[in-house]
């Protein structure tokens, strides 16, 4: 139960980080999600406003007793990160 409760939370943050990408116009693109991961192309100037999106976005997709954690990294390639 716990692993489709995840599944499905971040299927939820997927759609509304899209949501959020589009209605704010960044400079950036979801470009692949790995299990509980999302990796995204983001312009350099993006990268902090990028950060606070996903990162309220997915902290906030649902209402829960317990927080949610989301770890949030970035660099030049996918093996620096």
């Amino acid at each position: 139960m716990i692993q489709g409760s995840a599944a499905d939370l971040i299927k939820l943050a997927m759609l509304r980080v899209h949501q959020q990408l589009v209605a704010s116009e960044l400079p950036a693109k979801m470009l692949l999600q790995i299990h509980d991961e999302l990796l995204f192309e983001v312009a350099d100037e993006a990268v902090a406003a990028l950060h606070e999106l996903v990162g309220r976005e997915m902290t906030e997709v649902v209402d829960l007793k317990v927080p949610l954690k989301v770890d949030i990294a970035h660099g030049k390639t996918w093996a620096e990160v």
